[in-house]
């Protein structure tokens, strides 16, 4: 019941917190004394689109890969010439690895404009073939994440993944032939989808840790955004919340003696694998067509237009068309919210970052997740109990479809961006506006 009635307050509260300013032109910020570690890449182009993703995608074909990729490269040398250095580098989409050779292209850039020390990649099981692999690991990727979600025969059919994707036995046969050529192989997978049974959860349970020995596993609660659940609805059927509990100890209870939480949804069998979901300082910057930065307590978003991206970042080295300035009540819940979603949070480094007050600043939240057995005070850390990551995870939940119902909004918005960009630049003395290539 608490986890209900959290879950709508949450709920309404990011709905609030995820108002940008929208459709003016930003110009990125320098580096700061604080650089971001972390680098998101967002690549697109997907061969099919399932019902239940909110992601930003377009189907590949509807756009030209060749301009994007040149365009991503030129966002990514305009970053490094502002100063950022992230040793990080996290490649999503979309399906980034639709295009290899602008993939490994795009890579090897990367490797030369910063000090990369670990590569994560998205990818599809269909792709689990030489000679990608081969190629993902000459550009030097240390993680390899495949979005699986089941094995499930009939669930694969109602996502619209059985035919795009393979059966459950053609994505076993194609993690086995991933398996131990990269430090880390990670299986995407989602619990509580509408028609997922016990019995079906319990043998992807089974594939994953017994069949293949998967070394990480992110087994994400259903998030979608609202638009996105009336299509999966159509297609799939409604999703219920009831047994969303249940489903989520079932997945602990069978991973916990060979796995480690390394957040409240990943599960790890070794120390020091990287998870993409968990950043030291919470601070990142993203590049390509609806990327999003955080950046000294600021979020940023880019066009979610695939044709104005490549022209805006070529125009005005900046894709970025959306901004929230986080108050300072915001940044703090922000750093709460992120820093407890890796299980601990640890007091000191908190403590130096906002000059000695964060504990202070945020006793009632401590008060309240005390009260609610949600958290145990271990002197300089603060931890998650096991009630606690299923409250966290609710948490979680509401804020990412939260950004899911922002990317929505982003892809209604793009005819007005247009009209907004396009009246800012016809006010310029000189300037001519011809047509749609604002």
């Amino acid at each position: 019941m608490i986890e209900r009635l959290l879950g709508g307050y949450f709920r309404r509260t990011f709905a609030r917190r995820m108002q940008f300013e929208l459709g003016k032109p930003i110009v990125p910020p320098d580096a700061l004394q604080t650089r971001p570690d972390v680098l998101y890449i967002h690549i697109p182009f997907c061969e099919s689109l399932c019902p239940f993703c909110s992601f930003h995608r377009v189907r590949l074909g509807t756009g030209k890969t060749g301009e994007y990729f040149k365009a991503l490269r030129a966002e990514l040398r305009l970053i490094a010439e502002r100063g950022h250095a992230p040793s990080v580098v996290y490649v999503g989409g979309g399906t980034p690895t639709v295009r290899p050779e602008q993939l490994g292209e795009t890579l090897a850039l990367v490797r030369t404009l910063f000090p990369v020390r670990q590569i994560s990649v998205e990818t599809n099981p269909n792709h689990l073939r030489e000679p990608l692999l081969t190629a993902l690991q000459q550009a030097g990727v240390n993680r390899l994440s495949v979005g699986v979600q089941s094995f499930d025969d009939d669930l694969l059919r109602a996502m619209g993944r059985y035919d795009s994707y393979g059966s459950g036995q053609q994505i076993i046969e194609h993690l086995q032939l991933a398996t131990g050529q990269f430090e880390t192989l990670n299986a995407d997978m989602i619990f509580n989808l509408p028609q997922q049974t016990r019995a079906s959860l319990q043998r992807d349970l089974h594939i994953l840790r017994d069949r293949i020995g998967i070394e990480q596993i992110s087994w994400y609660p259903l998030m979608t955004s609202r638009r996105t659940a009336r299509s999966m609805q159509r297609s799939m059927g409604s999703c219920s919340l009831d047994r969303e509990s249940s489903c989520y100890d079932t997945i602990r209870t069978a991973l916990e003696d060979d796995y480690r939480l390394s957040s409240v949804w990943c599960f790890s069998r070794n120390q020091g694998l990287i998870d993409e979901y968990i950043i030291a300082d919470t601070s990142y910057i993203g590049v390509g067509s609806g990327a999003f930065s955080y950046l000294d307590g600021s979020v940023y978003a880019n066009t979610f237009s695939i044709k104005r991206y490549a022209r805006f970042i070529a125009g005005r080295g900046s894709a970025m068309t959306a901004v929230r300035h986080l108050t300072p009540g915001e940044r703090l819940h922000y750093d709460l919210l992120m820093t407890l979603f890796g299980l601990e949070l640890h007091k000191p480094a908190m403590n130096r970052k906002y000059h000695g007050r964060f504990t202070r600043l945020l006793w009632k939240e401590f008060l309240l997740l005390k009260a609610l057995g949600a958290v145990i005070d271990c002197g300089d850390t603060i931890r998650l109990t096991r009630n606690g990551q299923y409250l966290w995870l609710v948490i979680m939940r509401e804020f990412f479809n939260g950004v899911n119902n922002f990317r929505d909004q982003m892809r209604q918005h793009i005819h007005a961006e247009r009209e907004a960009l396009g009246r800012r630049a016809a006010a310029i003395p000189g300037h001519k506006v011809r047509g749609k290539i604002i």
